[in-house]
């Protein structure tokens, strides 16, 4: 028999599962009826309540690409704008990181957002598209010292011998910027998820959840809308 680490004996996790069920307090509701006839400005809507409410990092969501050998891959990631009109959800990566490389592959990515307190999830799926480098470039200099000295410092991905070193290219990185505020990434990119189903989930206590999923067949198609059951 395998060793529990901690004492935990099999079964114990489950058990501990089993006390702290799901969803198991007061819950905002979501009437689709009421829902607009495409996603994006709903999606903004749910946005601005986890944000009002207080959800840390409700702008943080796990992008899912695929790599090589077709197995998924995520991570999370920070939004970094919306284009309500036309579904497009904003990111930017290293074009040259394991999530660029499969993005420059397999041009197609799924996002889930998770607001625990609002018990509100949103999946996002669709075809990915570059901005171009001048506005890219333009991303990037709005960003922190501390985020562009990171971009600067090295690959992303990259292995590093030890944190202390990571730490040597970070000081060395910001003496860089101090003396050129300018400078770029040559990998950063903006990419959009330009979205082609995007399902919204609202949790119940007494799992009465509610599924919405928006649907288009093509970019210039219009937005169709299905109720799913929970």
């Amino acid at each position: 028999m395998v060793e529990q680490p901690d004492g935990l004996g099999v079964g114990t996790v489950a058990g501990l599962l089993r006390e702290h069920p799901p969803m198991d307090r007061e819950l905002p509701g979501f009437d689709p009826a009421g829902a607009p006839a495409a996603p994006g400005p709903l999606f903004v809507r749910w946005l601005l309540g986890a944000l009002t409410a207080e959800v840390p990092d409700a702008q943080v969501g796990a992008l899912s690409t695929v790599d090589e050998d077709g197995l998924p891959d995520a991570r999370m990631l920070v939004l970094r704008d919306v284009d309500a009109d036309g579904a497009g959800w904003l990111f930017a990566a290293d074009a040259d990181s394991p999530k660029g490389r499969q993005l420059a592959a397999t041009p197609a990515a799924a996002w889930t957002f998770y607001w625990p307190q609002l018990g509100r999830q949103v999946r996002i799926r669709g075809t990915v598209e570059a901005a171009a480098p001048e506005l890219s470039a333009a991303e990037f200099l709005t960003r922190s010292p501390a985020a562009r000295a990171a971009a600067l410092g090295g690959p992303q991905s990259a292995p590093i011998g030890s944190l202390a070193a990571y730490d040597t290219e970070l000081t060395t990185a910001l003496a860089r910027l101090a003396d050129d505020p300018s400078l770029i990434a040559p990998g950063h990119t903006v990419y959009t998820l330009r979205a082609t189903a995007v399902e919204f989930w609202q949790g119940d206590r007494a799992r009465r959840h509610v599924r919405l999923r928006y649907d288009r067949p093509a970019p210039d198609a219009g937005w169709g809308s299905t109720l799913l059951r929970p």
